[in-house]
């Protein structure tokens, strides 16, 4: 419930600050902290050889109980524009267990100090356009951990005729361990500062194999190897975070109002990626410059086509004709003159989003009608 509380509370703080969401382009940077939370491991070997008064020494199976802790990472990632994203992140984990239970032996209590630290290279993939103000995003990643194991073990009943407590298990060392995890998240774009985000995420991480722990068993004055094996380890976090996107130009001021209205003089009509087709939104706007024109004393008007940077050169200059072509042709059936049309098309040079080469961007997708 606390951590329900503490998510949504982040999120309704974003909210006044929150920026129109556009997909993750190019370099990235990201940082996390959170609260994690270990599941029941399973111990599957606790044990000692002969020691004092502990003859053929000492067995046990059971669990170790899971427990609240801290996470922290740090990631760097590459956008593709697309929704997808691949990143890799470093991550740290400690956690305190709340000790042994069901073990084979009647009574073993204590418990375990536990850090965990490592990498992980992940792939996600970012929902945009489903909300102007949050962008949910999915992924999936594998890596390698190392997990430090201080442990403290002893006996809570008579064992040999030591009583409780006269048996002492305790070790402090590290094992590596191979690693997964899924992701589930929300990033919240700012408009004080473009390319920077809020993010809330859920991670549930968990372990491949066994991992084995020496340590020292004693009773009394007399000491023996002892060992620990422990189970996968399963892991859910939840973390609050930021993440900043290198290279986000700012939003374009908007437009001043004119104090008396006079009919417009150039028209953007827009395009969906690698096409040159029309919509009903780009023929409605075709029109209205059409149904203009006959408004102003005119000379030519020009018919301008531009692209987006994600095809090669060549290609999107041919394009940009294309989709001059189309406008014109719609121009000329809303009664426009063909003779008065003048069609140019300019590829991915003079982009109205600057931006590096192979990104789609909408609002590069474009021709402009010019009344001169």
């Amino acid at each position: 419930m606390k951590l329900r509380s503490a998510l949504m509370t982040a999120t309704m703080l974003a909210l006044p600050f929150a920026a129109s969401a556009q997909p993750v382009t190019g370099l990235y940077i990201g940082a996390g902290m959170g609260i994690n939370i270990t599941q029941q491991e399973n111990v599957k070997n606790l044990s000692f050889p002969t020691i004092g008064a502990v003859a053929g020494g000492f067995a046990a199976t059971g669990n170790l109980n899971g427990g609240d802790g801290f996470i922290g990472l740090m990631s760097l990632g590459w956008g593709f524009g697309n929704g997808l994203r691949l990143e890799a992140d470093g991550n740290y984990r400690a956690n305190h267990s709340g000790g042994f239970n069901g073990t084979s032996f009647a009574g073993v209590g204590g418990g375990t100090n536990e850090e965990k630290y490592g990498g992980m290279v992940n792939v996600l993939y970012d929902f945009n356009g489903l909300a102007p103000w949050v962008v949910p995003y999915v992924g999936a990643g594998i890596g390698y951990l190392e997990i430090n194991e201080r442990y403290h073990a002893y006996n809570t009943v008579a064992v040999g005729g030591v009583a409780p407590g006269g048996v002492t298990l305790a070790g402090n060392s590290t094992a590596g361990s191979f690693a997964y995890q899924a992701i589930l998240g929300a990033a919240f774009p700012m408009s004080a500062i473009p390319g920077l985000a809020i993010t809330t995420e859920y991670r549930f991480l968990g372990t491949a194999g066994n991992r084995s722990y020496g340590g020292i068993a004693s009773v009394g004055a007399a000491h023996v190897p002892a060992t620990v094996s422990l189970g996968p380890n399963f892991n859910n976090a939840f973390l609050v975070g930021l993440r900043y996107n290198f290279g986000v130009a700012p939003p374009a001021p908007a437009a001043a109002v004119a104090p008396a209205p006079a009919p417009a003089r150039s028209y953007l009509v827009f395009f969906d990626w690698d096409k040159a087709t029309l919509t009903d939104r780009a023929r409605q706007i075709i029109k209205e410059a059409a149904d203009n024109s006959v408004k102003v004393q005119y000379t030519r008007i020009e018919v301008n086509g531009y692209t987006d940077t994600s095809g090669s050169p060549q290609y999107n200059q041919g394009l940009s004709v294309r989709r001059a072509q189309s406008v014109a042709a719609e121009l000329v059936k809303d009664g426009v003159p063909k003779a008065a049309i003048a069609i140019q098309g300019f590829g991915e040079t003079h982009l109205l989003v600057p931006t590096g080469p192979g990104v789609r961007e909408p609002q590069n997708r474009r021709v402009e009608i010019i009344i001169r």
